[in-house]
């Protein structure tokens, strides 16, 4: 009983003396002996589905996830409204069939933001064989009430090898000796396609097929990877936008239809598809929420994910094991203050982000309401005083592998930091740090913002050959012990940033 009783006098209020290792020993309990990932991934990937942003599914999820963190303790839990986005889009009903020579269900997935079609579609297949803006004339008059094939074959290769694995010691050897990378402006840049992709879009807008039907240039065994439809101008998601029906085939099933086709067959297909268009305002939101800091709670610590996803399968490695893990991070760490009767010296801060899938729109939005002003190519101009009180970004959107190291994204000051830092992760398997930089998501927005950004290595798993914007990105591809050690070591930085007596070191941001 005096035991108990000192150690509540011992762990009471905000300055409670706790070593900070003794800290991060309660969020290792919370997060790998008590974690809730699953079940969290479960909820965001089967409890509510693909989650397009715009779309019915994302506002259903959002309301979900700002539920759970508010039931966790969380405080200013709330959405920001950014936009104007455009239509919203859900796949209500699709199927596709080859009807001669012979019958057999075709593998495919319309592209986002295709109309629905009435009725049933059947029409001939047509291979629109052309290279040049001259080859395109023979196929005046013959697209229309046709299927058009757009790709060649693809030669499909058995693979002796597994589609998944883990970083080896020599590709983190190599990370960890990467010299500094190169510094390039950052900014949305316009950019012409060539005459060729003019001039074919052109042709078949002007023809009006039934559909346009594309393979990938990767995958196989019926794994579909999927994105967006092309409009005749502007976007697909714009209000009035002129789009026809487009789909991603199976590469076999793609590859059986063309090589019928060639050999001068006959083929039919039908095809149905309905879809529902919402989001009359052509707004979308991102979710924040915060653990309120103590001595210096007007200064964050950030930590996020892109919580949208494309519509094939439920967006569980892209990036619904991201967003589960940062809100799995927010959990712990409310639990772990909790356990030690303390608050963190800063104000920790959760976005889940939408539109990252479009140009990491959401987080940009974010970022111009409360950290820049931006030029009409998205360079930034000015920085916002708040800008100045972010110490750091952890974002999380390469798939279910576990961490296994960081990006400093050429910010070598904070080697210094995190050397020891990661330190306390060996027996955890993460312990990498390189100078290089690593793109194509959220983590990009803060670093343009001057703000110390980064984003993890992680183990590959089977990320860019299987679920990557595939129909197989599903919960079932989740490794639970892998989201249980990276959110782990999420919450243990995030708590560690809050803790420092300074910022985390940033470079100069200079603006042209």
């Amino acid at each position: 009983m005096l035991i108990i009783a000192i150690w509540a006098i011992n762990f009471t209020g905000s300055h409670a003396q706790i070593s900070q290792d003794s800290v991060l020993q309660i969020i290792r309990k919370h997060g790998l002996k008590e974690s809730k990932v699953m079940d969290i991934a479960w909820n965001i990937t089967d409890g509510n589905g693909p989650r397009l942003t715009g779309s019915p599914g994302i506002k259903k999820a959002r309301t979900w996830a700002q539920s759970e963190l508010k039931s966790w303790g969380m405080n200013n839990v709330h959405e920001e409204a950014w936009g104007p986005f455009g239509n919203g889009w859900e796949l209500k009903n699709f199927s596709m069939n080859c009807r001669a020579p012979y019958y057999f269900p075709i593998i495919a997935y319309p592209k986002a933001w295709c109309p629905a079609v009435k009725g049933t579609l059947t029409g001939e297949v047509i291979y629109l064989d052309a290279g040049t803006v001259e080859e395109l004339a023979k196929y005046k008059g013959k697209l229309k009430g046709k299927f058009v094939l757009l790709d060649t074959v693809r030669v499909v290769e058995e693979w002796f090898k597994p589609t998944g694995k883990r970083l080896e010691d020599k590709d983190l050897l190599e990370l960890a000796q990467a010299e500094m990378p190169s510094r390039s402006r950052s900014g949305r840049w316009n950019w012409n396609p060539p005459a060729f992709s003019k001039a074919l879009w052109e042709l078949i807008y002007d023809e009006k097929p039934l559909a346009i039907l594309e393979r990938n240039y990767k995958g196989d065994l019926g794994t579909v990877f999927i994105s967006g439809a092309r409009a005749r101008k502007g976007n697909a998601r714009d209000k009035n936008a002129e789009v026809l029906p487009q789909a991603i085939l199976g590469v076999e099933h793609y590859n059986r239809l063309l090589r019928m086709s060639l050999k001068d067959e006959k083929v039919i297909l039908d095809m149905s598809l309905d879809v529902q268009i919402s989001n009359p305002e052509g707004m979308d939101a991102n979710v924040i929420a915060d653990i309120e800091g103590s001595a210096k709670k007007n200064e964050l610590v950030m930590f996020g994910a892109h919580f949208d996803s494309w519509h094939a399968g439920t967006g569980a490695t892209d990036n619904g094991c991201g967003s589960s893990v940062m809100m799995e991070a927010a959990r712990i760490l409310k639990a772990t203050f909790k356990e030690a009767g303390i608050t963190p010296k800063r104000t920790l801060r959760i976005g889940l982000w939408s539109g990252e899938e479009q140009g990491l729109l959401g987080s940009e939005a974010y970022a111009e309401q409360h950290l820049a002003d931006y030029d009409t190519l998205g360079a930034v101009e000015k920085l916002k005083p708040e800008a100045s009180k972010v110490s750091a970004y952890y974002n999380m959107d390469n798939g279910t592998g576990r961490i296994r190291g960081i990006y400093l994204q050429g910010n070598a000051e904070c080697d210094a930091v995190f050397r020891p830092w990661f330190g306390k992760f060996k027996d955890l398997d993460a312990h990498t740090i390189t100078l290089s930089n690593t793109g194509g998501t959220d983590h990009l927005t803060f670093v343009k913002c001057g703000i110390p950004g980064f984003q993890f290595i992680q183990d590959a798993v089977s990320y860019s050959t299987r679920t990557h914007h595939s129909n197989m990105d599903n919960w079932d591809h989740l490794v639970a012990d892998d989201l249980m050690q990276a959110a782990t070591i999420v919450a243990s930085l995030v708590y560690l940033t809050s803790e420092m007596d300074e910022m985390l070191p940033r470079e100069e941001l200079k603006l042209d």
